[in-house]
């Protein structure tokens, strides 16, 4: 009680009423004055600065036609290979030799390329319609490499045609010779199955890896040359690997996608 009676006798008092007021003490202004320059500053970023991202895929290094399986039309033993690996051969010509109850047949090649991976080998039973061969469709040794990179969800419709990309290649040390460079060439308009991934690669396992998170939209990479490597494409370092890359490899991309400003993360 009498706690109330010294605070109503202080209010009805007008001998304080003149005397100044303190409203912050100097560390205090201070405080103050740190974040209003620390709000403006972050305001002035979020309308005029801007800030960079990269989507990173999965994908593999070509060539523009990719390649197809080579499947035996003749039930049999393969008595002889007519072709190694590696070799690059015409339309029509002939891979292996089999032995069938009506005889000698000849598997021969659908379309030229480069045979890259022989299943069939001497002494091999097949049956009909067997994988026998992966050809890869190119008519010359010289023709460039590409990459198609696999992204999965939404994500590629924010890829944009020319956009950077930074490929690490599987069989080259990244931090020797750091990453191979490219461009965004073209991106596909709806998702693959793996039934179109493994008719485009000639590879159904690498179909299956690709689609593991759903059906992937395909993104082709032109990777940019120069005549100053020996791979005779670019490099992040001078010189790159002192040997070449080859079609089939596997590789990771990081695509630069646009700059964006902050302010757009928050408006609709």
């Amino acid at each position: 009680m009498q706690f109330r009676q010294k605070a109503l006798s202080t209010l009805q008092s007008p001998e304080e009423l003149d005397l100044p007021v303190r409203f912050a003490r100097p560390q205090g202004r201070l405080v103050l004055a740190v974040t209003v320059v620390a709000m403006a500053a972050a305001s002035i970023w979020a309308f005029a600065g801007t800030v960079s991202a990269k989507l990173s895929a999965p994908g593999i290094l070509t060539h523009a036609e990719g390649s197809y399986l080579l499947q035996s039309p003749y039930a049999g033993q393969v008595v002889e290979t007519l072709a190694k690996e590696g070799q690059l051969l015409s339309p029509g010509a002939p891979l292996l030799r089999v032995t069938t109850d009506r005889g000698e047949q000849v598997v021969r090649l659908l379309a030229g390329g480069r045979v890259t991976t022989l299943v069939a080998k001497t002494g091999s039973v097949v049956t009909t319609g067997a994988d026998v061969a992966t050809v890869e469709r190119v008519k010359n040794a010289a023709e460039p490499l590409t990459a198609v990179l696999y992204v999965s969800g939404p994500s590629g419709s924010a890829i944009p045609v020319g956009a950077q990309v930074d490929l690490t290649v599987q069989s080259v040390p990244q931090p020797r010779y750091g990453v191979l460079r490219g461009r965004v060439q073209a991106v596909g308009r709806t998702p693959q199955t793996a039934a179109q991934i493994g008719g485009f690669l000639g590879d159904g396992r690498l179909a299956a890896r690709f689609t593991r998170q759903g059906d992937p939209v395909a993104v082709l990479v032109r990777l940019e040359r120069s005549s100053a490597t020996t791979s005779g494409y670019r490099w992040s370092s001078s010189d790159g690997p002192p040997y070449p890359v080859d079609s089939t490899t596997p590789v990771t991309g990081a695509v630069r996608l646009s700059a964006q400003r902050p302010v757009d993360w928050l408006l609709p």
